[in-house]
């Protein structure tokens, strides 16, 4: 359990940065506007769905005396530590020159991110046939991933006082922290690998795949969970630093650190989900989860701004309406990240359901689709938002410093910013629990099986 938590922490210590940050480093330290940041986030993601598929059925064939999966994970390892630090760097030039550097570097970063992610996630599904152990192994997956970026949270609030050479100072330590903890987790999982079920090794046809996941339709309806989910997600977790310090007027020394607290939340969701799903169903925990998030989501779009220019020390103590507005604001990121943490946890322990499905349990290729369908939804959600930002007349900047001071956003984009944290991401967790409404029997069933 304790290596499987590790092995995914580079690739979630990425994660957490890239989506926090990327965006908001493109617009206000790159000086890049928003609709290509935007396009940037979409080719990255894009990219990193298309090599999914492949790396998934290399690694389904790989074979090595440590099973198919840690090869990669040890070759991945570095060059996922290397490009993370390039990612965070502003070359000299122009926008075009910029941008041709962040294409090149993000296409390099995802394919070590699918080297070591994608092999590993396969694992949960052949270390054991125990839904109950698959859950608390999604668990403690998740759990090192979101220890890992708070970690990473806690990096960058320190670094990035420092403006853009804060950033280039950030990726540096966490590339090494990628590095290393992924290599650590291969040391752990070495052992159990080796005894772990090995897929069926035999050529596959895109179109054979294709039709294979098109066939399983407890598979297509946990996709379309993940998709769906993940986009509100991710939508969120990339406006956000925007929404704080752009639309609630948080001061810029207090808004870097605020991403961790819901880091936190979404940690003890996790544990208190992987509780609650043995116990009553995956299923459940998933609509009681969605339903805190939504009404989160409700919250975070009528929510006063602060007074601008407000004193920190005013913040601090929770005596004035300055502070009470400030208590609530950190009660409702609590609540977003508690009823998210769904979001992490339960399409993935249903995941191995549906590969049980397949006579030849090919787990690569599921994991492969999964991601792949959930990275094409992902990227093209943050295009839509850098285009309704350029369309709401979002101004970008090079200072991060004065993005408060120097910039006052149009009330179209203070709007929109709006909506891209709290309405669409609660549509589309809407949308989810409509699509699993079907499966309740199903969890109860398998749940029955289990005991």
């Amino acid at each position: 359990m304790i290596s499987y938590a590790m092995g995914d922490a580079g690739t979630g210590l990425a994660a957490i940065q890239l989506g926090t940050y990327l965006f908001l480093f493109f617009t206000c330290a790159a000086g890049i506007p928003a609709f290509i940041a935007g396009s940037l986030l979409m080719v990255s993601k894009l990219w990193d769905a298309l090599n999914d598929p492949l790396i998934g059925w290399m690694s389904d064939h790989t074979k090595s005396r440590w099973g198919p999966r840690l090869p990669w994970m040890i070759g991945g390892a570095v060059p996922l530590g290397l490009f993370l630090a390039a990612m965070w760097w502003v070359p000299p030039g122009e926008i075009g020159a910029k941008t041709t550097y962040y294409v090149f570097a993000a296409i390099f970063l995802m394919t070590a991110y699918t080297a070591v992610n994608l092999p590993f996630a396969a694992l949960s599904t052949e270390l054991t046939e125990n839904i109950s152990i698959r859950t608390r192994l999604n668990a403690a997956r998740f759990t090192g991933s979101i220890l890992a970026g708070t970690t990473g949270l806690i990096v960058a609030a320190g670094f990035l006082s420092q403006g853009v050479e804060g950033y280039t100072s950030m990726g540096r330590v966490t590339g090494i922290i990628a590095t290393f903890s992924t290599l650590i987790a291969c040391w752990g999982l070495a052992p159990f690998a080796k005894k772990a079920r090995k897929p069926i090794s035999q050529s596959e046809p895109f179109k054979k795949q294709l039709k294979r996941v098109l066939n399983n339709k407890l598979f297509t309806r946990i996709i379309a969970l993940y998709l769906l989910l993940w986009c509100g997600l991710q939508l969120m977790q990339t406006v956000s630093l925007i929404y704080l310090e752009q639309v609630m007027l948080v001061p810029i020394e207090i808004s870097k650190w605020i991403p961790i607290p819901f880091q936190i939340s979404t940690l003890i969701g996790l544990q208190f989900w992987s509780f609650y799903s043995n116990r009553f169903g995956r299923i459940s925990a998933l609509f009681k989860g969605g339903k805190i998030w939504i009404i989160a989501c409700f919250l975070v779009i009528f929510m006063p701004p602060l007074t601008r220019g407000i004193s920190i020390n005013n913040l601090l103590f929770f005596d004035t309406f300055e502070g009470i507005k400030m208590l609530i604001l950190l009660i409702i990121i609590l609540l977003l990240g508690f009823g998210a943490s769904t979001a992490y946890l339960i399409p993935w322990s249903l995941l191995p359901d549906a590969i049980d499905q397949d006579p030849e349990k090919p787990s690569g290729i599921y994991t492969a689709w999964m991601v792949f369908v959930q990275k094409v939804g992902i990227g093209l959600s943050v295009q839509i938002l850098g285009v309704l930002l350029s369309l709401a007349g979002y101004k970008s900047s090079t200072n991060c410093s004065s993005i408060l001071g120097d910039l006052d956003q149009p009330f179209s984009a203070i709007i929109t910013i709006r909506l891209c944290m709290g309405l669409i991401p609660s549509l589309l967790v809407v949308a989810g629990l409509i699509t699993m409404k079907p499966w309740k029997s199903l969890d109860l069933k398998s749940k029955i099986i289990n005991q």
